[in-house]
C-alpha cells in the first residue's frame, strides 16, 4: 500500500501521550517504511517543529490514497470531529477519559471536555477500522462503546532516554534533605481530583505521626484543576504539614529523574488510571510501589508492588496505607522482593517489544485493506 500513516492528537506536549505519539511516529517510519506526520490542535513550545496544525492536513500537507489516520484519544477535541469527517482509514489509539464525576465539582470546564470526548468516542466507533487500547481496562471501554476490532498495546515509553538525564541541582537539593533523616514519599502525576493526592496526604500525616516524624512527601506534577490544587494546599496547611509536603508543579525531565533516584517509595492512591506510566517509571528506577488497586493500576502493576484493595469504591483507611508504606520502607526483604518484581515486570514494557507490537497491529490492518 502507498500513502502515509499520520497521527492526529488534541495536543502534542511533553506528556505520556505526547511521548507515545513521537515513538509511534518513529516506528511507522523505521519499521513500516511509511511517511508519518503528527497533526495537533495545539503544540507546546517544548515540541515546536514536531507537530503541524491539524487543519494543514489535506492542504499544505497533501493527503494521498492509502493514507491511514491514527487518532490519539484522551480528551474531547475538535480534532476528533475533523478525523470523523474524513474518508481515510482510521485507527483509534485510546488512552482513557477521566469520568466526569471526578471533575464536575472542581473544574466544570474539564468535566465538559471529557463528556464531549466520551460522546466522540462513541461517534468514532463506526468509523474506526481498528482501535488500540493501552490496557485491557481501556479495551473494555472500547468494546462497550461499540468498536468492532480492538487490541491492546501498552503505552510506548523510552525509559532509557527519559531516565538518562539527572538535574544536578535537584539531585544535590534532594540529597541534602535526605541527610536530615526520614523517608521520602513520592507521587507523580498531574494534580487532579481523580488522582486523589489528598488521600496520599492523609496517609502521610498518619505515617509522620506514628512512624517517622521526619518523613517528606513530594507531589510531582502540574495541575489540571486549580481549585483542587488550592484545596490541597489548604489541606496540607491545616494538617501542619507545610514544611513536609511539597507540590512541585510541572518539572523538567531531569528533575523528575532526580526525584525517582531519591524516593524511598512511590505511593499512588489514584482512583482512575487508564494505564499509569509513573508506575513503570518507578519500576525502572528501582523504587518500590504501594498503590491502590483501582481501574488499570492492578493490570499495569501486576505483582510488582503492594496493591491495596479498593472494595466498593472505597479508599483503605489512611492507617492501612501508612502501615503498608512503613513495611516496604523498613523491611529489607519486602523491599527487595517488591523492587525485584518491578524489575521483572518492567521488561514487559520495554520499548523494543511495544514498538514491535504496535507495528504488527498496523501491519495486520494493512493486510485487510
Amino acid at each position: 500500500m502507498s500513502g502515509g500513516i499520520h497521527q492526529f492528537t488534541p495536543t502534542l506536549e511533553p506528556s505520556a501521550v505526547g511521548f507515545h505519539a513521537l515513538e509511534v511516529q518513529r516506528l511507522i517510519r523505521e519499521l513500516l517504511g511509511r511517511s508519518s506526520e503528527i497533526f495537533a490542535g495545539w503544540v507546546s513550545a517544548e515540541l515546536t517543529g514536531l507537530g503541524r496544525p491539524y487543519l494543514d492536513y489535506g492542504s499544505a500537507v497533501a493527503s494521498r490514497p492509502g493514507d491511514i489516520m491514527v487518532y490519539q484519544m484522551a480528551i474531547g477535541s475538535a480534532v476528533a470531529d475533523f478525523v470523523a469527517d474524513r474518508s481515510e482509514t482510521l485507527v483509534l489509539n485510546y488512552h482513557n477519559l477521566t469520568p466526569a464525576r471526578y471533575l464536575t465539582a472542581w473544574e466544570p470546564g474539564a468535566a465538559e471536555a471529557v463528556t464531549w470526548g466520551r460522546r466522540q468516542l462513541g461517534e468514532l466507533a463506526g468509523r474506526a477500522e481498528l482501535a488500540i487500547a493501552d490496557s485491557s481496562f481501556n479495551e473494555a471501554e472500547l468494546v462497550a462503546a461499540g468498536y468492532r476490532a480492538t487490541t491492546v498495546v501498552p503505552v510506548l515509553v523510552d525509559l532509557e532516554a527519559l531516565g538518562a538525564t539527572v538535574d544536578a541541582a535537584a539531585d544535590r537539593r534532594l540529597a541534602a534533605a535526605k541527610r536530615g533523616g526520614g523517608a521520602d514519599w513520592l507521587f507523580v502525576g498531574r494534580v487532579s481530583p481523580n488522582k486523589c493526592q489528598h488521600q496520599v496526604v492523609k496517609a502521610f500525616a498518619v505515617y509522620r505521626r506514628v512512624y517517622d516524624p521526619d518523613a517528606r512527601l513530594w507531589l510531582v506534577g502540574g495541575s489540571s484543576s486549580s481549585m483542587y490544587w488550592a484545596a490541597l494546599e489548604r489541606f496540607v496547611d491545616a494538617l501542619g504539614l507545610a514544611g513536609a509536603v511539597t507540590l512541585t508543579g510541572s518539572v523538567p525531565q531531569g528533575v523528575l529523574v532526580s526525584h525517582y533516584r531519591h524516593a524511598d517509595v512511590l505511593v499512588c492512591l489514584s482512583e482512575h488510571e487508564g494505564f499509569c506510566v509513573p508506575l513503570i517509571e518507578a519500576m525502572w528506577h528501582g523504587v518500590p510501589i504501594v498503590a491502590l488497586g483501582a481501574a488499570a493500576v492492578p493490570e499495569t502493576l501486576a505483582d510488582a508492588g503492594v496493591v491495596l484493595p479498593f472494595r466498593g469504591g472505597r479508599q483503605p483507611p489512611p492507617a492501612v496505607v501508612a502501615a503498608a508504606v512503613r513495611r516496604v520502607v523498613t523491611d529489607g526483604s519486602v523491599r527487595d522482593a517488591v523492587v525485584a518484581g518491578g524489575a521483572r515486570r518492567v521488561e514487559q514494557f520495554a520499548l523494543e517489544r511495544t514498538r514491535r507490537l504496535f507495528a504488527d497491529r498496523l501491519r495486520s490492518l494493512e493486510e485487510l485493506l
